[in-house]
């Protein structure tokens, strides 16, 4: 409990004192509930872990299932919407923000939701879906949509998730992101609020690529239309 709290002020700097954490951090009340839930599941109480589960949900806007195993120094930042699977493992000083889901993308019984590892970054309404391994050290940027294992020290951004960041030099990382002639991949060690730093390229440069396409191939049907019109007139 005391890691719990202690390590807000690590990652939050709106965090002012333990009180004002215990007392006002859903994040912090969904963990502590879940570690209780979590003990209730494992001594095969499944029913009152699921019922109390359901009340921490209402009470916090995070639903954690009992099953799910998560390791120490968690930190859930504002925190509504999140949702956590059964089968979900999460490693130590992991930190997530509002709109997380670790779901699963298949029915069947068994491993269904994903493995995270030590000191992974999630960023808001980022969706990791499936039984893979989110490697240690990596950022996942907000709003990603991840459907494939991430390596040790990736960033990932996009739709689907795609790697665009090496924190070390993984042959792994480094055969997934290009990097141009004479570019090293970034030894970042720094916390990211939100999974990406403000260097990260992420989906607002795509979009505008996309807009200026749509403008070049305006002009060039413009310019067709009105060659069209000045051969119509010639002929007429």
């Amino acid at each position: 409990m005391k890691e719990d709290v202690s390590c807000i002020f690590e990652r939050d700097p709106a965090a002012r004192n333990r009180f004002e954490v215990l007392t006002c951090y859903s994040g912090v009340h969904a963990i502590l509930l879940h570690r209780m839930n979590h003990w209730l599941w494992g001594k095969g109480l499944r029913w009152p872990a699921r019922f109390f589960g359901n009340v921490a949900r209402w009470l916090t806007g995070i639903e954690i299932h009992p099953g799910a195993v998560i390791g120490r120094r968690f930190f859930v930042d504002h925190g509504t919407g999140v949702v956590i699977g059964e089968t979900a493992e999460v490693g130590d000083d992991v930190t997530l923000y509002q709109g997380v889901t670790l779901g699963g993308r298949s029915t069947n019984a068994g491993k269904r939701h994903p493995t995270v590892g030590n000191d992974v970054v999630i960023g808001a309404g980022a969706k990791i879906l499936g039984p893979f391994t989110v490697g240690e050290g990596s950022r996942i940027g907000s709003n990603a949509v991840v459907l494939e294992a991430v390596p040790e020290g990736a960033t990932v951004v996009g739709i689907p998730g795609r790697v665009v960041r090496c924190r070390d030099e993984s042959q792994r990382c480094l055969e997934l992101v290009k990097v141009q002639d004479g570019e090293e991949a970034d030894q970042l060690s720094v916390f990211e609020a939100y999974g990406v730093d403000s260097d990260t390229t992420d989906i607002a440069d795509p979009i505008e690529e996309l807009r200026a396409e749509v403008a070049r191939l305006r002009e060039e049907l413009e310019a067709v239309r009105n060659a069209h019109e000045s051969l119509d007139t010639r002929c007429g």
